[in-house]
């Protein structure tokens, strides 16, 4: 009787790859649009919500997409709620303007088609969060005005674009106007940015040291103090030796010092509001 050959076995499976170390992780791009418009997933309740009404929605979330900002939204402190302009269009090719009434260059939004933009806008964020337009005519944005939207459930934005918007858009809704200087942008959606940039990072645990927002620019009326770090030496220069002192009450009096020399050099409307602060 002859042995019988065992039968082969088939040869053995390479083990899996493992998945890449990004696979299941959520990320923050600067091309990232709202995830509201991407899938189902409901608006955060809780959540500091910033709408942007705007012609341009892939603008953003721009550069609040990355940094500080980008890793508040993605841990969700704060959410970003693009409503697009043109999606309340008129007519075939949905048109947002027309000319102006009584003549003149340019085009005007149409309050037909931003009103619609702005009520489906406010029937999705807390009544308490104010509308703002972004225009040159408006009252400059400024640190007080970030604290205080910090404080809000979020704010609803319109970028204007064109010659503008039709006033009685901002009579009916009652629009405060705001600028972020005595300068004109093609729109709204830079100022948008900026001013959205400035309010986020006060909202609680957006940045990692509270205090830092006690000591910057315009925190309490002044310009920041000059600041230092290693090397102790560079081309020549010396950091000043008081800040290496150790003697803390030293160093706030030196920083208080060189905030109001700076101030009362580069900014003296910022100087006189502060003298005639009690």
């Amino acid at each position: 009787m002859t042995d019988t050959p065992p039968p082969s076995m088939p040869p053995a499976k390479p083990p899996p790859k493992s998945p890449p170390k990004s696979h299941g992780r959520k990320s923050v791009r600067p091309s990232l649009k709202p995830r509201q418009l991407m899938d189902s997933h409901p608006m955060l309740a809780h959540a500091w919500t910033a709408q942007v009404i705007t012609l341009f929605p892939e603008a953003f979330p721009g550069v609040l997409g990355l940094s500080l900002t980008g890793k508040a939204m993605q841990e969700g402190r704060w959410q970003l709620d693009t409503i697009p302009l043109r999606d309340f269009g008129i007519g075939k090719h949905r048109n947002v303007d027309d000319t102006p009434a009584g003549g003149g260059a340019g085009m005007v939004l149409r309050p037909d088609v931003v009103g619609a933009a702005v009520e489906a806008a406010r029937a999705r964020i807390h009544r308490a969060a104010p509308i703002l337009y972004l225009s040159p005519r408006g009252r400059r944005f400024d640190q007080s005005m970030a604290r205080d939207l910090a404080t809000r459930p979020g704010v609803t934005l319109l970028c204007g674009r064109f010659e503008g918007l039709d006033e009685r858009v901002i009579e009916h809704y009652g629009i405060t106007e705001v600028s972020l200087g005595d300068f004109v942008l093609t729109g709204g959606e830079l100022a948008a940015q900026a001013l959205l940039d400035a309010t986020v990072r006060l909202l609680p645990g957006v940045l990692g040291n509270a205090d830092s927002t006690e000591e910057e620019s315009f925190s309490n009326g002044l310009l920041e103090h000059p600041q230092y770090t290693r090397p102790a030496q560079w081309n020549g220069h010396d950091i000043p030796a008081v800040l290496m002192s150790g003697h803390h009450g030293e160093i706030a009096k030196w920083r208080r010092a060189r905030s109001e020399e700076i101030t009362r050099a580069r900014r003296p409307d910022l100087w006189a509001t502060y003298e005639d602060t009690p």
